[in-house]
């Protein structure tokens, strides 16, 4: 397989990927507290010990019955006499068995009588302490909730490498849980580079920009399930980013932004190979991100950036994303993508893969997709608009309204119905 395109030298985004999820490793496990789940990635199977409900239950408060006694009732003149042997409060057992023409009150949640096959609603019945009369024929076995409906024991209810979400906390709790192995987050380190850089604590002049690479990577760190660990600003002099560099190799990946194009004052490349860096590639045939490094240093994962701050966003979506989630243990490492239609006219050369961004809508079931405006990579205004990025191919030169485009989801599945996640393309990597 190609790993360059033959006519620009740059890597094929597709081949960098594949590079890039081969050489980053699954993270070890560690038990941790039903508390802290939220967001983190099994490392075991959750596998039932009981069934839920653990015996026949109560779907709401009434009398638990025998069929045979009210099956022939249809008279409302002439309803159907119980008697009441005893009081079933959730939480406790029966301790009788209804037998013909009884009934035992019995309250929602609270196991069904031996005996009994069908509860009849409260508010269907006339009662005193003693009797209650039968106005209304519910069919046999109906409100009860059969035992195991939900959870049957031996089952796998979870399993390994599934993000766990509130109502899998909430599950684990059901299934007494306390406890649970997860994957162990990646640990980021994150360096922003440039003399013109200046920290959000900093003074500084007219002539500086604020550094939002850094916290923006931190975000989408967070995002994927890791933990950012900011380095700060290296300056533009080699012994400057070789010392931050080398304080980032404590962590699991190094993310750099700026200093990878081939500039005077761009030094990484010659600190990546003073510090042993085994490099699989410096440019990428996409648009925004074309100077872009990847490979190890000391066994570490690293990844040079570009300083435009579009352009280290999509870049992280397109590789640093797909690491993380892989080395964080989930089993897809993609967006969700769907199909839409192009709204707007977008012409290009066929030597890059183009993301635009993008703002993704449905109109009678169908998805449309248009541009946020203008692209240029050092405008994020045109991410913070937009919920999806529009994936224009390298053979594609021109895109007219109504043409059909892949689009990759920003804003996560929760946006797409249930039918729409099954075919959205949640694959191993929703980006090839």
């Amino acid at each position: 397989m190609k790993t360059a395109d033959a006519l620009t030298g740059l890597t094929l985004l597709h081949d960098a990927q594949r590079v890039v999820l081969e050489a980053a490793p699954v993270l070890g496990l560690e038990k941790i507290s039903i508390l802290d789940v939220l967001g983190r990635v099994l490392g075991e199977d959750i596998i039932a010990e009981r069934d839920n409900p653990p015996w026949d239950n109560s779907a709401m408060d009434g009398f638990a019955v025998r069929w045979e006694d009210i099956k022939q009732e249809r008279d409302i003149q002439k309803p159907v006499t119980l008697s009441v042997i005893e009081d079933v409060p959730a939480g406790t057992m029966p301790s009788k068995a209804v037998g013909p023409g009884q009934a035992i009150r019995i309250m929602t949640g609270a196991p069904i009588p031996r005996g009994a096959d069908t509860v009849l609603k409260v508010e269907d019945t006339e009662h005193t302490q003693e009797s209650v009369r039968v106005f209304k024929v519910e069919p046999k076995g109906a409100n009860i909730r059969p035992q195991g409906e939900d959870v049957t024991k031996g089952d796998c209810i979870i399993e390994k490498g599934t993000r766990i979400r509130p109502s899998e906390a909430g599950m684990l709790a059901i299934l007494a849980k306390s406890f649970v192995f997860v994957y162990q987050r990646p640990r980021v380190a994150i360096l922003s580079t440039g003399d013109e850089l200046a920290d959000l604590d900093e003074r500084f002049s007219e002539e500086k920009i604020i550094n939002s690479n850094s916290y923006g990577i931190a975000a989408a760190v967070q995002e994927a399930g890791g933990v950012p660990l900011l380095l700060g600003i290296a300056r533009d002099t080699p012994a400057a980013l070789k010392e931050k560099i080398s304080h980032g190799l404590h962590a699991d990946i190094l993310v750099l932004s700026g200093g990878v194009s081939m500039g005077d004052y761009d030094f990484t490349k010659a600190v990546f190979r003073e510090l042993g860096a085994e490099m699989n590639f410096w440019k990428l045939a996409i648009r925004p991100g074309q100077p872009l490094a990847f490979g190890k240093i000391q066994g570490k994962l690293a990844f040079g950036l570009p300083g435009n701050p579009v352009s280290s966003m999509v870049t992280f979506e397109q590789l640093v994303r797909p690491a993380l989630l892989k080395m964080s243990g989930c089993r897809s490492y993609g967006r969700p993508v769907v199909q839409a239609i192009f709204q707007e006219t977008f012409s290009k050369r066929r030597d890059r893969r183009h993301f635009l961004r993008g703002i993704l809508t449905r109109e009678d079931g169908v998805f449309k997709v248009r541009t946020t405006g203008d692209q240029g990579s050092g405008i994020l205004t045109s991410m913070v608009k937009a919920n999806c990025l529009i994936d224009v191919p390298v053979e594609v030169e021109r895109l007219n309204p109504g043409d059909e485009i892949t689009v990759q989801l920003l804003s996560g599945e929760a946006w797409l119905s249930k039918t729409e996640q099954i075919h959205s393309g949640t694959h191993r990597l929703s980006c090839c």
